[in-house]
């Protein structure tokens, strides 16, 4: 097969990556360490350890950063974490915020 006289195309693929949102855990006086760790490592899908660190963190500086995700699914785990706290009598906050 000849390929004499036609003209090749090339095309390039620009792929771009979905922006990212931080996802942002906020400290309060009644929601115990204990839902805080198994919301991390239930929803959040974080080792015992990270998900232990993660949560001292939140309770010595007000609020921390637990997951860097594109909005749908930043959206899924809060509305997911807030429910769980809902269901539970907890007031626990979370937010999400433009990295």
């Amino acid at each position: 097969m000849s390929t004499k006289g036609s003209t090749k195309e090339r095309t390039k693929s620009i792929t771009k990556e979905p922006r990212q949102f931080n996802v942002v855990m906020y400290n309060d006086d009644f929601t115990t360490m204990e839902f805080v760790v198994e919301v991390l490592v239930d929803i959040f899908h974080k080792d015992e350890l990270t998900a232990h660190a993660i949560m001292l963190n939140v309770h010595k500086k007000g609020k921390a950063v637990v997951g860097k995700y594109p909005y749908d699914i930043a959206a899924t785990k809060v509305s997911a974490a807030l429910s769980r706290a809902k269901n539970d009598g907890f007031p626990f906050r979370m937010s999400i915020e433009e990295a």
